[in-house]
């Protein structure tokens, strides 16, 4: 963001302004995570699910704002935790309440734990490099996405269709082990 949109004295980080717009989103982001459970847990599926949409749109708006007026190293952190709070806690809250299959909702968690282990543990040793996402794990949070979202659309507005669903949790379920697998084998070699 240009240094002239900053209140004086703005903390910045880097070099970067830390207080930008693009920060600002996607702190927004992470602030929707507990209203999107919330809504869950009271069976408001279609509000979710506006709640879920609004998110994934201030996700790429908030990449946009980046790539305009430049991103800094707290929305480098900002962004992926923003992601991975509301895919994650939307999981395991529609697996609490049953729109989505407990045994999935575990597989997901599993392999964020299992790739974020294996970051502190090379952290620890001193051998972590600076880590991008694989193909895969963009395909498979996108793939995710798409599920979690077809399930609060479709529990949200009384639509039935189970073969949808069926298809897109094997898709997710394959993607989410594959994508985990990718990563095991790259940080082994």
């Amino acid at each position: 963001m240009p240094d002239g949109l900053l209140p004086a004295g703005a903390p910045r980080l880097h070099g970067s302004p830390v207080l930008n717009l693009a920060n600002i989103v996607s702190f927004a982001r992470i602030c929707a995570v507990p209203l999107a459970i919330w809504l869950v847990l009271r069976e408001q599926l279609g509000a979710a699910f506006v709640v879920f949409t609004m998110a994934g749109l201030s996700d790429a708006l908030d990449g946009w704002l980046a790539r305009r007026y430049g991103g800094s190293a707290l929305g480098a952190m900002l962004d992926p935790v923003a992601d991975k709070a509301l895919l994650i806690s939307m999981f395991v809250t529609l697996a609490a309440v049953g729109e989505l299959p407990d045994w999935l909702a575990i597989l997901v968690v599993f392999r964020d734990v299992v790739i974020l282990g294996g970051a502190v543990l090379l952290w620890l040793t001193g051998t972590l490099t600076r880590v991008r996402p694989l193909f895969i794990s963009k395909i498979n949070t996108a793939l995710q996405l798409l599920l979690v979202g077809a399930a609060l659309l479709i529990s949200g507005f009384g639509l039935h269709l189970p073969a949808v669903m069926q298809a897109l949790t094997a898709v997710v379920a394959t993607s989410t082990l594959v994508s985990g697998a990718a990563y095991v084998v790259r940080t082994t070699r």
